[in-house]
């Protein structure tokens, strides 16, 4: 199944400045596993040691932040968006 992973612009230096990628994946989990295997780099900088998202980033697919929905095992249809916007924080 085809989705697009849309990437922030911190994270474009390891996509060759690419703003979107296609992956085929079936849930979060598999399009994140798959972008890490075509361009790797982007493991480390999502997800901690244990696998989990990192605190400072959010997942959203269909404009749902997975985190409440199933996380990482959330699905994704065929031909969905699933964006990766990393927290802001000001002061």
């Amino acid at each position: 199944m085809a989705v697009t992973v849309r990437i922030p612009t911190t994270l474009r230096p390891l996509t060759g400045g690419a703003p979107e990628v296609a992956v085929d994946a079936a849930t979060v989990s598999e399009a994140l596993s798959a972008l890490e295997q075509s361009h790797p780099g982007f493991g480390e900088r999502i997800l901690d040691e244990a696998g989990a998202l990192r605190r400072f980033v959010n997942v959203f697919v269909s404009d749902d932040d997975v985190r409440f929905l199933d996380g990482l095992a959330t699905r994704v249809p065929d031909g969905d968006t699933v964006a990766i916007v990393p927290a802001v924080a000001g002061g």
